[in-house]
């Protein structure tokens, strides 16, 4: 059995449906549904079980644990607002939650695939996954760094997979509960629909407008890498995912007016 946190999230509900394509349906979903928006990520889902987020903390707070049979946790579950500066809050949802979910799975060897983000490398240009590289601008991006030290420490001395991915700027179909945390192909599409116009960052840093460079990957794209992981259980670490190319919001926007088929940056 896979537990899939974050199932009905954004990525998380892609990762799921990844593995559902790939014969993979004994799988349960935790997540919280107080924004009942995300149901819509589940519906096509083909599940176990689902589980509030609740459950399985109590499932975790009560060793030796309330949980059926798992093989594998994969933990996307967190607050991803990189506005959001309370700092008590972001921590105990990002990092003690991952902390007691990594424990779950050393006591028992289990698979671990956790989302880290490149959010870890805040204005850095080297993003090379090495600490003198590592400098976040938020809360957020601290509290992913903050675990993926804490995994590195623990590391050595584990006997099973575990693997953190420091997701890039990922975009793609399942995003629409994320409001203003939602990719800027999302915005953008959307500024096309309702006003046939993109509206992109002014200069800044060095750059002109719109000039500001991402990397931007998929969603199709992150869900396979997940899924490879899946299938190589002795690989373990923290790795990058992107496409290894950085592109300017003006191609984005391009790509989104292009495909629409009209509108005008």
């Amino acid at each position: 059995m896979i537990l899939v946190t974050g199932a009905a999230g954004f990525i998380g509900s892609n990762i799921v449906r990844c593995l559902n394509a790939h014969g993979r349906c004994d799988i349960v979903a935790v997540d919280n549904l107080e924004d009942g928006r995300k149901f819509e990520n589940l519906v096509d889902l083909d599940l176990l079980d689902y589980w509030d987020v609740d459950l399985l903390e109590r499932h975790l707070a009560a060793p030796p644990y309330g949980l059926p049979p798992v093989s594998l946790v994969i933990h996307q579950g967190a607050c991803s607002d990189t506005t959001e500066w309370n700092g008590r809050m972001m921590l105990e949802t990002n990092f003690e939650v991952s902390k007691r979910l990594l424990h779950f799975c050393a006591e028992r060897e289990l698979p671990f695939i956790y989302a880290s983000s490149a959010a870890v490398y805040g204005l850095g240009q080297v993003f090379a996954e090495e600490s003198a590289n590592e400098r976040p601008l938020n809360v957020y991006g601290y509290s992913k760094l903050l675990f993926d030290r804490y995994v590195r420490r623990h590391l050595p001395a584990l006997q099973s997979q575990v693997v953190g991915l420091r997701y890039f700027n990922v975009y793609g179909p399942g995003e629409a509960h994320k409001g203003a945390m939602a990719s800027v192909a999302w915005h953008f599409r959307n500024q096309v629909r309702e006003s046939g116009a993109v509206r992109l960052f002014e200069g800044s840093h060095g750059y002109g407008p719109g000039a500001q460079r991402r990397d931007f990957v998929h969603v199709d794209d992150v869900s396979e890498v997940v899924r490879w992981f899946v299938e190589h259980p002795e690989i373990s670490g923290i790795f990058n995912v992107g496409t290894g190319r950085a592109q300017a919001f003006n191609d984005v926007a391009r790509a989104v007016i292009a495909w629409s088929g009209n509108g005008e940056i």
